[in-house]
Order: structure tokens, then sequence, then C-alpha cells
């Protein structure tokens, strides 16, 4: 036994001292962006020796007592092959809390080293691992003020696997959080794990990080991911980790950042189309990366209004020159003659905000407010396929916003707060237009007049919010609109394929909350006294819904009157199906299935038992 472990603390000390170990990177695509992002550091011992795989490699550092020596190699062995491939973006290197403390990472050599590579720290993140409980919390918040002050950020890793990191998460303030891959891989198909994320994700917005959704394995999952806003992924299904990694997205990915859903929160009036990053861009000549800081020099003074300069290598950005930073370094003595015919890559900044043209206001707002603060300044670099197209300023930014909540304002029912009438028109039309199939379900109260008269409007209002609410939990957020046309009718514009489960699951959801908004003695009679429309006193039964629901699909309609028109039929059938003295009072759907060039109306209608 003794043997053994002498044997693999020689290899491991061989492995130290040869410089053996191989850095492998796996790419973090930016959603919103449609590129890579940057990569993560993963490391691994020779190929075919007993230390090859990291578990064993660090299992076996720790029992030797070299692991703060391993994580200095693993650190230096990424940072120089990141270096020497001239990977784009920001490289994740992953540190243990332990180590931040360690006096060879704050004496200056790491800074020294990326002097030597060229690379800036602001590229750098240092990515918290949870390996390792933090016993020296006040030790390590001034450690990493300390590497902040230096233009490093920071991540944590596995949110999720353990409440430690959740600590992590609330006293270091990570610029970056990583997702466990357990609440990722299934998030698709499992409501409990996309609630779970959809939370994380509102902490983030509080916390202003930027989140990192790991162990992507399945398109489905690529998908949901990226529809619900989370900024980054990484996993399989993008690309595994790679000594030579993809400098661009591969196929698979591109393809499936192309198959964008019918977007469920249309903000914008007439055309029913969301402003983009492409209506904010302003056509600016980039500079060339070979150009010198004289030419650059030159732009800013011949053009008074010209206040960042976008620097491309072959029609990729790769830096952001800002006017008062380089004209004040100029202001010193010499500088002009010294620094004025060396690369304008000097003194530009090599981690610009980049967006896709197809990048929507609402994901352009998100990721300025989690950048740092001098690119609400030099705003952001517009690209179209990788390719440069402009540049885009956040006062512009902010004045597109502003039109969109005024306009949002404008068009949201006031007591739910949800789309009125013209939103919802305005998605059917363009789910139309999109040839998308559909359902379009119209949602009304039964008896709801003589309770509201008979309890007061305010329980009324309370009937109607509450339904609101059960509306929103019954759909998938994901898939499917919820509009309030006004008084108790709603409407939702389905693109799950369970939809008429959630329909019934919503009726049943309704009567249980109405039994506990009244009195015993109502729920024992199963309604109240009270006048009907016609003035005279009468049993009146308890609220329930109608549902009608329409099945569109490509060419059967041609126009959001047509469908509301449709779905206003289907809901009156519903009605007189719940109002059929044979029937369990309860609730009812009633679906039309007609088709073009038919006239026979098959309805499937059942009451709630």
């Amino acid at each position: 036994m003794l043997s053994l472990i002498d044997d693999e603390i020689s290899e491991l000390r061989n492995i130290l001292a040869e410089g053996l170990l191989v850095p492998v990177f796996q790419p973090i695509v930016d959603f919103r962006a449609r590129s890579i992002f940057g990569y993560e550091a993963l490391i691994r011992g020779p190929e075919g020796g007993s230390l090859h795989s990291p578990d064993q490699l660090f299992a076996a550092a720790k029992r030797a007592g070299l692991a703060l020596e391993l994580e200095h190699a693993c650190r230096e062995a990424s940072l120089r092959g990141f270096a020497a491939q001239s990977l784009v973006g920001r490289l994740f290197l992953n540190v243990t809390p332990g180590c931040l403390l360690d006096p060879q990472l704050m004496n200056g050599h790491t800074q020294a080293l990326l002097r030597e590579l060229g690379l800036p720290a602001n590229r750098i993140v240092l990515e918290l691992t949870e390996n390792q409980q933090i016993t020296d919390l006040p030790g390590i918040q001034e450690a990493l003020l300390h590497y902040r002050g230096r233009g490093f950020q920071i991540a944590i890793d596995d949110l999720g696997e353990g409440f430690a990191n959740l600590r992590m998460w609330s006293d270091l303030r990570p610029e970056f959080v990583k997702i466990d891959k357990h609440f990722v891989h299934g998030i698709a198909d499992d409501r409990i794990k996309y609630h779970f994320v959809r939370a994380m994700q509102d902490l983030a917005e509080i916390c202003n990080a930027s989140l990192v959704a790991e162990g992507i394995e399945r398109a489905e999952d690529f998908n949901c991911i990226r529809d619900m806003g989370i900024a980054c992924g990484q996993g399989y299904f993008i690309a595994r980790p790679a000594p030579k990694p993809p400098r661009h997205l591969p196929p698979a990915v591109s393809s499936a950042l192309d198959q964008r859903r019918i977007s469920l929160t249309p903000l914008a009036s007439g055309s029913g189309k969301l402003p983009t990053a492409r209506t904010l861009l302003r056509a600016i000549e980039p500079l060339s990366i070979s150009a010198t800081n004289d030419v650059a020099i030159a732009r800013f003074e011949a053009d008074p209004e010209l206040y960042v300069l976008p620097v491309v290598n072959a029609g990729q950005p790769v830096g952001m020159l800002n006017r008062h930073s380089l004209i004040d370094r100029f202001a010193r003595p010499f500088r002009r003659e010294l620094y004025g015919s060396k690369s304008c890559d000097l003194f530009m900044d090599h981690a610009p905000l980049i967006v896709d043209e197809q990048a929507s206001i609402q994901e352009l707002a998100l990721m300025l407010a989690l950048a740092p603060k001098h690119y609400l300044y030099d705003g952001f670099i517009v690209t179209g396929d990788g390719k440069y197209l402009g540049v885009g300023s956040s006062q512009d930014l902010m004045a597109t916003i502003t039109e969109m909540q005024i306009s949002a304002a404008r068009y949201a029912n006031p007591l739910t707060q949800l789309p009125g009438n013209v939103p919802i028109n305005e998605h059917i039309d363009r789910m139309l237009g999109a040839d998308v199939d559909f359902v379009a379900a119209y949602i009304d109260i039964d008896n709801f007049k003589p309770f509201n008269d008979n309890f007061g409007y305010r329980r009324g209002d309370d009937v109607i919010q509450t339904l609101g609410q059960l509306v929103c939990e019954a759909v998938d957020q994901r898939n499917d609109f919820v509009g309030h046309i006004g008084g108790d009718d709603f409407f939702v514009v389905f693109q799950s394929v369970d939809w008429e489960i959630r329909c019934w699951q919503l009726i049943r959801s309704f009567a249980e909350r109405m039994d506990a908004m009244i009195g015993p003695e109502e729920r024992a009679q199963g309604g109240y006294m009270a006048e009907n429309r016609r003035g005279e006193l009468g049993f009146q039964s308890l609220p329930t819904l109608s549902i009608g629901a329409v099945r569109v699909q490509s060419g059967q309609f041609e126009s959001h009157r047509e469908v509301a028109a449709a779905a206003s039929v289907a809901k009156k059938q519903a009605k007189k199906r719940a109002k059929d003295p044979g029937g369990v009072i309860g609730g009812s759907v009633f679906i039309e299935r007609r088709r073009l060039g038919a006239d026979l109306v098959v309805p499937a209608s059942r009451q709630l038992n």
C-alpha cells in the first residue's frame, strides 16, 4: 500500500516538475450575443497515465500535501494554453477558496504572468469551487476586494448543489453564478426544476449577477434555458472540453439559436414586432487592429460627436476605444511621442459588450444592468453572424425602453396588469403570420354578476384577480400567452401540447379557490339567495368557469378578428353546456373542431365531476 502511495506521489511530482498537465477548454455560449462568451479551463493529467483523470489527480495531490502546488500549476498551464491559442472572450479559472489566501497568488506572480502573456485581468474570471469549506470568510472577502481592484471578476460554481454556495452568493456577491447541472438536465420537461431556476434568475437580477447554466446536454434543455433569458450556458450539447476548442458556434448550436419561439410579451404597438439591438445601431466606421493610436486620436479630433471607436480584426470586433480615456492618456507629457505609433489595441477595452443584432431590447437592458458601469458610457457593439455591424448607445436603449413601458402601461389591464385587447390581438396576428399552430381559449366566469352584486365589487375584484393568478399558474409560461380582455373574461393563446389538461386543471383550481372565499353556509348549500338579472330573488349558484377553445392551424384564419369570433362562439357553447340541467355543475370546456370548408361543428364538452 505504501509503495502505491509512493509511486503516486512520485508520478505527481514528475508531472509538476516536467509541466505535463494538459489544459482543456469548454466554451460558454452567450445566448443574447449568440456568440462564445468565453471558456472554462479544466485540467487533465498525461494521457494513458494513472493520474489522467482530474478526480484522481486532485485526490492524489491532497493525499500528498501538494494541493496548492497543483492548483498553481493548473492555473499557469491554463493561462498559457488560453493565450497560446488566442481564444476569444473570458477565461474561467477554477480556484478553491483556500488558494485565494495563498501568498503565491497574491504576491503579484499571476499579474506578472498575465502581462507576459498579454492578457488583461478583466478577461479572467476566478471561479470558486465548493469542494473546500470557507473557514475565513472575512479573509476571503478581503482577498476578493484585492482581486476585483485589479480587474478580475468572480464566479461561484454549482449553485443549488448545497446551502454553502447560497451563502457564498450572499456574502461574496459574485459577477457570475453557475447553476448546478442537476437543475439544468431535463428542465424542459420538469416544472419543478424550471421554477427553481426561475427563482435563481430572480435572485441574480437582484444581485446584479449573470447566470451560467452548466450541464446542457439536450437540445430541448438548451432551448428552454435560452427562452428563459438565462445569460449563458455550457455543456456537451454545445461542445465537450478539448485541448483545441471550437472558436465559433457549432452548427447545431447556431441552428438551435435560430429557432426562436413567438414572443409571449409583445410590448410594442403597431406592427407587433419587438425592437432589437439592430434598431439601435449606428454605423461607425471601425478601426483595424493594425491602426495606430495616432489614427484613433485623429478620428476623435475630426468628429467631436464621436465618443467611441470599435476595433475589428478581419471584420470581427475585438475591442473598443473610449474618447475621453484615450485623450486623457495622451494629454500627459511625451505620451504622444511614446505611444502614438503603437497599435491601438494597447489602450482599448479588450472585453467590450458585444450583442447579436437579434437580441431583444429586454435582453440588452439586462446585459447592461449586470455589466460593469463603464459599459453604460461606452455602449455596445452590434454584430450579425459574428461580424461587426455598428455601435449602440445606452441613451438610445433607455429611450426605447421608456417608450415600450409607456405602451405596455397603456395596454395592460389595470386590475390584473395582464396584457389587454391590443397586445392580445397583436400576439394572435404574429402567431398567424408565423404559420404557427396554436389553441385560442376564451375563459369566462359563470354566475359572476349576481356574486358581484350580492357580495360587493371588492369581493368581485378578488375573484377576478384570483382567476388571473390561477390562469398564469395553469399555463406553461415558456409557451403560452395570457391576456385579460376585461371584466371576468380572459384569453389564452396556448402552444402547449397538453393545453386541454391545463384547462380542466384550471377549472378545478378555480372551484377549490371559490370554496375558500365563501362562508360555510354558502359552501354547504352550493350557493346563496340573491336577486337575478331580472330583479327576482332566487337561489344563485357559485361562480364557475366556462372555457371555449378553438384549434388554429396554418391557413385556417386570416386575422385576430376571425380567431376571436370563433373563440367567442366556442365560449358561448361552453356556457350553454355549463347550464345544462342534466350535467354536474362545476365548469365546462367546449372545443370547436371546425375545419375550413366544413359546416359541421363537433363539440367535445365535459362536466366537472
